[in-house]
């Protein structure tokens, strides 16, 4: 029998609960919570009887006050969450957090100032005390998620680095890879190509089974495919580099690579692209028209390649979270703010939603349908896919 999926979403502080019909690839709200600040990221325990939200009253460009990592227990029923032990104070803005394999370990990714800190998790699933770390880890510029491997023995960083800006010069990007134990990092290597220079990524995922890691490169709108070592290190150079926009040529001001994720069954990987940028249109500010989409690429079983095979409309902008459910037959994906669009000349607001989408045997996504979303209380920054115990 397959578990029950649920599916988080937040704006803001709050965070909801939806019971997921995979089959009808419909959603039911069920329950909302409010965290102490504006959730940012969030990572299921490997146990599933835990859920882990990281929160900050800062956001992009504005550093704030208050950062929480906050513990959550999962009734594996119905998937409410209780809060669980006292939240954990965080030194800045966290902008991603997840769980090792081995369940005992925290892991929160900061991007400005660039860092990352590791908190032990108790036996009971409440947060504990912090892992002391080197003094001189290399955390590159800009971090925006940190994974360990699949071996457990190693974590990556991913670090996005920054576009020129205002007479400012361009601050290069890298995967920074650390060897792990204990909840202790020490550095391995830099991966950064051209000296990280034109390399901007943003995360990353691991193949189910084979030893491929793919990696979504924002600033650039390209996929990356890397092969793991058995060390722990990436292969200094990537074994492919494909464009994701569904057309590459025209790039519209703005435009940026997401969230990355593989299917279940190792044979594709999903990526959405984003833009959020506006243009001046009968005295009012409306959307550029680049592209907010899902892109699907087929991989080659024997050397894992991805092949571009469809993109496929968004319906909302910035699409900066996705999930796919376990039997790899839904992909919800989330965009986080309305905005204004033209539609010929007349101009109309596109909510911000949830996005379903059926995923068809050849890897392919249908849409089925959009839920709105009300983003009065903050954008929708974080959803996720949640299998239960």
């Amino acid at each position: 029998m397959t578990a029950k999926t649920v599916f988080y979403a937040s704006t803001g502080p709050q965070l909801t609960l939806f019971d997921v019909d995979v089959t009808a690839a419909a959603l039911e709200k069920r329950s909302t919570i409010v965290l102490p600040a504006k959730v940012q990221y969030a990572w299921p325990h490997p146990s599933k009887r835990y859920l882990y939200a990281v929160s900050s009253d800062g956001g992009p460009g504005l550093p704030g006050t208050m950062h929480r990592a906050n513990a959550f227990r999962i009734d594996p029923l119905s998937g409410s969450l209780q809060p669980h032990g006292q939240p954990q104070s965080l030194p800045s803005r966290p902008i991603h957090a997840s769980v090792d394999a081995s369940g005992e370990y925290l892991l929160t990714a900061y991007n400005a100032p660039s860092s990352v800190s590791v908190y032990r998790l108790n036996a009971d699933g409440s947060i504990g005390e912090t892992v002391r770390q080197a003094d001189k880890l290399d955390v590159g510029i800009y971090a925006h998620q940190i994974r360990t491997t699949p071996d457990n023995d190693a974590a990556i960083l991913v670090t996005r680095g920054n576009n020129a800006a205002e007479g400012k010069s361009e601050d290069p990007g890298a995967l920074k890879l650390f060897a792990f134990k204990h909840g202790a990092l020490s550095n391995l290597a830099s991966i950064a190509p051209a000296s990280g220079l034109g390399f901007g990524p943003r995360h990353l995922d691991f193949h189910p089974s084979a030893p491929w890691v793919y990696v979504s490169v924002e600033r650039q709108n390209k996929l990356y495919t890397y092969k793991l070592q058995s060390d722990g290190v990436l292969g200094r150079d990537p074994l492919f580099v494909k464009d994701t926009l569904a057309d590459p040529v025209n790039v519209k001001p703005g435009q940026g690579a997401g969230a990355i994720h593989v299917h279940p069954n190792g044979r594709f990987v999903y990526l959405t692209n984003r833009n959020q940028d506006e243009v001046d249109f009968q005295g009012r500010k409306v959307f550029n028209d680049g592209e907010n989409n899902v892109a699907v690429f087929a991989i080659d079983e024997k050397t894992g390649e991805p092949n571009l095979i469809q993109t496929v409309k968004g319906h909302g902008i910035q699409l900066r979270t996705f999930g796919i459910d376990a039997t790899g037959r839904l992909l919800l994906a989330a965009s986080i703010k309305p905005l204004l669009v033209r539609e010929g000349s007349a101009v109309k607001t596109l909510t911000a939603g949830i996005t379903a989408y059926r995923i068809d045997a050849d890897g392919t996504l249908t849409f089925v349908r959009k839920y709105d979303v009300d983003t009065g209380k903050g954008q929708q920054f974080w959803s996720g896919m949640v299998a239960l115990a």
